[in-house]
């Protein structure tokens, strides 16, 4: 891996070079634009102006080595260590799961269902990775008390620094959600909001996943073990008979291959007065919202 010369041309040149055979040309295009963005400050109109300008040598190593990483599969995202969610920045390591385009829809979601409620609420994320849902919550509702629970205590480290970063105060609870009892009261009282995006992928189906998720993602966050790809929502759901409020809201991003039985299992489970699918913006059923009875 050589590079031509220390100009912005050749440096475009030797991504290309490197990358175009692991991406398509639409995706290799973003990914320098935010790889020249982060390390040297570059707007995308700035790559096609100043590509005769010469790169320091501390920059030049700086991007050299993360097209190394990404010549890896590994995702920009990580080599990059952040990552911009609901236009917040967020640290991002192999601890934490990549924040995705559709989790913003729930946030989205979430905070259109609340825009009404001015009173402080007690809000739960459970399985938070990163924290990126929480944070993000508190960041828009700074008068609700706001939680983030994971069984990883990496994962926990990094959303107190992404909640550090964006000056927001939440408290974090290092929980396995799979040994916690139906009748478990989580941090002292109950909540008038839990929402989570669970692992939801059988790990059986890792073969059909791309390098760049597989390989480097956290398989803890990704994966379900067993035959059940549904534990962790019915675990919630049965978490929500203690701690879920008369009239409280569950929220949860979904497996589109498996949101009926979800649907199914929380329409069985008798706690909810309503019960909904919602599809994303690719159309696919992606959401559940429930509301519980009183």
């Amino acid at each position: 891996m050589k590079i031509a010369s220390n100009k912005v041309i050749d440096l475009i040149r030797f991504y290309k070079e490197q990358l175009s055979g692991m991406y398509e040309p639409g995706e290799l295009q973003s990914i320098i634009d935010l790889a020249f963005e982060h390390y040297l400050g570059f707007s995308r109109n700035d790559l096609q102006s100043r590509q005769q300008e010469p790169v320091n040598q501390s920059d030049l190593i700086k991007i050299y080595d993360a097209c190394k990483a990404l010549a890896t599969g590994q995702p920009l995202q990580y080599v990059l260590g952040e990552a911009w969610f609901y236009e917040l920045r967020f640290r991002v390591n192999p601890s934490v799961l990549i924040p995705r385009p559709e989790t913003e829809e729930l946030v989205d979601i979430v905070l259109k269902d609340l825009k009404p409620v001015s009173e402080a609420l007690r809000v739960i994320d459970m399985g938070t990775g990163s924290g990126c849902i929480p944070v993000t919550l508190k960041k828009h509702r700074p008068q609700d008390d706001v939680y983030g629970l994971d069984v990883s205590p990496a994962a926990l480290e990094t959303a107190a620094a992404n909640a550090a970063l964006n000056h927001a105060d939440l408290t974090w609870i290092n929980q396995d959600l799979l040994r916690l009892g139906d009748t478990t009261l989580l941090n002292g009282a109950p909540y008038h909001v839990i929402i989570s995006n669970p692992p939801y992928i059988n790990v059986s189906e890792a073969a059909e996943m791309t390098t760049q998720v597989k390989d480097h993602e956290p398989h803890l966050a990704l994966f379900v073990e067993g035959s059940d790809d549904t534990v962790f929502y019915k675990r919630i759901i049965d978490l929500c008979r203690k701690n879920l409020l008369s009239g409280g809201k569950l929220y949860f991003e979904l497996n589109p291959l498996t949101a009926s039985l979800v649907l199914a299992y929380a329409e069985a489970s008798g706690l909810f007065k309503t019960v909904e699918l919602m599809k994303d913006m690719s159309g696919k059923m992606r959401f559940l919202k429930a509301v519980r009875n009183t």
